[in-house]
């Protein structure tokens, strides 16, 4: 098992890559081993020390030959990023591509952001799929998952009817910051800076010109040929 120190730094490692990963899928592997890695640094954490046995010169129980259990080992998980689905307005549908599974052996967790599911004991192996950012709120206590003989389906049920564009959260980066409403320009700025950070080449050298004008008096006469 990895040491404590080894952990955290894998963990801030990972964490950096999360904060610069776009790719949904990307994102999601990366969020998936994060938990991983993050619940192996608690149980190092909290795993108790074993205690030595105490001798006493008048023992009258028999003494047991069977080996020391030690403690429940961590249990890896291989992440499941490939699923389709599908979706009407009141549920949507994940199709994971996954035979063996038992019923029994699932562990399901369901909140009204999003959903992580384990499979235990398939093949000698653990598999687990989780969104921890859904894009848009479920009902917990509805959603379900249904053990097909080649599959495995997920059942969410949408808390408000419609059309979800993804399963993931997005942030729409281009929407101005409510909070700034009172100050036009800080909006401005923070819209540029956005377009700036989606654009291509031209897009940026046509920004860059425009921040350096707009500093020196002349944003008027920049901005004019400005896509």
């Amino acid at each position: 098992m990895a040491s404590s120190e080894e952990l955290a730094l894998d963990l801030e490692e990972l964490k950096q890559l999360e904060s610069i990963a776009k790719r949904p899928r990307v994102v999601s592997l990366i969020s998936n081993e994060i938990q991983n890695l993050e619940k192996l640094s608690i149980d190092a954490a909290s795993a108790p020390a074993l205690q030595p046995p105490v001798s006493t010169a008048c023992a009258s129980t028999p003494i047991s030959n069977a080996p020391n259990v030690g403690p429940n080992p961590v249990l890896n998980y291989v992440p499941l990023g490939s699923f389709s689905w599908d979706q009407d307005s009141d549920q949507l549908k994940i199709y994971i591509p996954l035979e063996g599974v038992d019923q029994e052996k699932l562990e399901t967790e369901f909140k009204p952001n999003s959903f992580d599911i384990k499979f235990h004991g398939i093949q000698g192996k653990n598999y687990r799929c989780a969104i921890p950012k859904l894009n848009k709120e479920i009902v917990p206590e509805k959603s379900k998952v249904v053990v097909k003989p080649k599959r495995v389906i997920v059942t969410l049920i949408k808390a408000s009817k419609g059309n979800w564009l993804d399963l993931h959260f997005k942030e729409d980066k281009l929407k101005p910051n409510l909070d700034k409403e009172r100050d036009p320009m800080a909006g401005i700025m923070d819209l540029m800076k956005n377009m700036y950070e989606e654009g291509d080449e031209e897009m940026k050298r046509t920004i860059a010109k425009a921040w350096t004008d707009a500093r020196s008096g002349k944003a008027s006469d920049s901005l004019k040929g400005f896509p």
